[in-house]
């Protein structure tokens, strides 16, 4: 059972909370951003970056003396919005979880850093255009997360008053998307889908699960029994 009573309407982070890429397609934009740049990406600083594992990702590619406004645009400009696609699988607890709050005419709404022109193919590819009441890709106009803005425009998407919205939730598997959440005034989920000792760290959040499977019991304190029934 979702817990649609607990938040009168749901956010969503994209890319390693609904959706995630094959590994391979992955490591093959990293080799052609490599070649692009002159220098080459270990599996590890790849996952870090794609994932965001490190937290911001800027900080994250200075430090290992790239410049982001070289990397960005290489990055980019490699990508296949097609070929990425076609790479792109729904998280299944995701996949269940929004359709149920869907079924029962929950505001969906999704707040990504993936780009128009590579998060609309993905969106058409799964065919899961109809599940979102709001869509927003973050830019240089709207903000990036953690900054609240981005998350302000998808609740005004819904027709809410930003300012006054009722309680909503962001749900994200990065850091950014739990300060997005608490900057607007809105609850955080982090959905863990790297252990802590991948990430470096634990992310702090109003709910921390490692599948949106547990959020019933998570949020209403008690568990879906294998009868269908209910375990208090």
């Amino acid at each position: 059972m979702v817990p649609t009573d607990d938040y009168d309407f749901w956010l969503f982070d994209l890319d390693g909370t609904l959706v995630d890429a094959e590994w391979n397609y992955t490591r093959e934009v990293f080799d052609r951003v490599g070649a692009e740049l002159g220098r080459e990406f270990t599996d590890r600083e790849a996952e870090v970056i794609w994932h965001g594992l490190g937290g911001a990702r800027d900080p994250q590619l200075r430090a290992w003396g790239i410049d982001p406004e070289a990397f960005w645009p290489a990055f980019h400009a490699v990508e296949d919005p097609q070929a990425r696609a076609e790479a792109t699988y729904l998280h299944e607890d995701a996949a269940a979880l929004v359709s149920d709050l869907v079924a029962a005419d929950v505001p969906v709404g999704v707040v990504t850093h993936c780009q128009e022109f590579l998060a609309e193919p993905v969106v058409d590819h799964l065919d899961v255009g109809d599940w979102f009441d709001a869509f927003v890709s973050c830019s240089s106009e709207t903000g990036w997360k953690p900054d609240p803005a981005p998350v302000r425009h998808a609740i005004e998407r819904l027709g809410l008053d930003a300012a006054r919205p009722g309680r909503g939730v962001l749900a994200g598997d990065g850091a950014s998307d739990v300060e997005a959440a608490w900057n607007a005034g809105l609850d955080g989920i982090h959905v863990e889908r790297h252990s802590p000792h991948r990430r470096g760290s634990c992310v702090l959040a109003d709910h921390r699960v490692s599948s949106f499977d547990e959020l019933s019991r998570d949020l209403l304190g008690y568990d879906v029994a294998a009868d269908g029934g209910t375990v208090e």
